[in-house]
């Protein structure tokens, strides 16, 4: 079994109360002990102050907690938002996202880099300076807070696995940790055999003619890996399905992972609904763990 709590994403959505405590119930009775304190809960923290005692109140009614979250992402909410009047606001959210963790019990928070794709005609360099800029303004906040910040290995050439692992040695402190995402490392192995792979679309709107593929990418991330994201995919696209539909060798990443010296916490990134049932992926998980 995992010697680190094993997490979920919910996927509540746009759910009311009632399906709320009805999910939460469902992955309480499949086993689950924790759940992830989702962008899409943290942005619904954001728009109404009396949600998180509530949400509290209905995970301790199922014996359930938060123990890592994800920030809000896409386009202009990463790091690497280039919009000179919108990015002080991206720079405010994230801090409002680390101190809405901090006070739900969270002690690691995966951030997007950002991906090259949304801006293709920003030079690469300039897309790290905007991450790096990101850093320097966040990790402060970030050890106020007690939170380990996780950035994380993206499909896009601006945050591609060499460069988080590129970004980690410049920042030595113990507040900045990666986070290895299955799925993405595998698109970056497997999808040298798919000819229409959608990483191959990222990496030419990059200027790069042929990804980075790379058949090493968690042997390279793991000594700074503080959590993961797993989930499974054959390397033509970001499917996000359950470990075991796709070609991903769990049984040489499980083991792997195990022995990542700065590991915190196992994320289950499956997505869930309307593929799978809570109590399947629940325990898919106990799987891995035995692996």
């Amino acid at each position: 079994m995992f010697s680190v709590p094993v997490t979920f994403v919910p996927q509540f959505g746009g759910a009311d109360e009632r399906m709320r405590k009805f999910l939460l119930h469902e992955f309480a009775d499949a086993g689950a002990k924790h759940l992830v304190l989702s962008s899409e809960l943290i942005k619904a923290v954001m728009a109404d102050h009396k949600f998180a005692p509530q949400l509290e109140k209905e995970l301790a009614a199922e014996g359930l907690s938060f123990v890592d979250a994800h920030a809000p992402f896409g386009n202009i909410l990463d790091m690497n938002c280039p919009d000179p009047d919108f990015r002080p606001q991206m720079l405010l959210r994230h801090q409002l996202a680390l101190k809405i963790a901090a006070s739900l019990g969270v002690k690691t928070i995966t951030i997007h880099p950002g991906s090259s794709r949304f801006h293709p005609e920003i030079p690469l360099e300039k897309h790290w300076d905007l991450m790096r800029d990101g850093l320097d303004r966040l990790l402060p906040e970030a050890e106020r807070c007690g939170l380990t910040i996780c950035i994380e290995n993206s499909m896009s050439r601006a945050a591609a696995p060499s460069v988080v692992v590129m970004l980690k040695k410049e920042y030595p402190t113990d507040t900045l940790g990666l986070c290895y995402d299955s799925g993405h490392a595998h698109q970056l192995t497997a999808g040298r055999d798919h000819p229409d792979a959608k990483i191959r679309e990222y990496w030419r709107q990059a200027g790069s003619d042929e990804p980075e593929w790379d058949d090493h990418i968690l042997e390279k991330m793991l000594p700074q890996t503080v959590s993961c994201h797993l989930h499974d995919n054959d390397g033509s696209d970001d499917t996000h399905s359950m470990p075991g539909d796709g070609t991903i060798n769990w049984s040489e990443v499980i083991p792997a992972l195990k022995k990542a010296p700065r590991l915190q916490v196992v994320q289950c990134e499956v997505k869930i609904i309307p593929r799978y049932s809570i109590r399947q992926v629940c325990g898919k998980f106990r799987e891995l763990g035995e692996l």
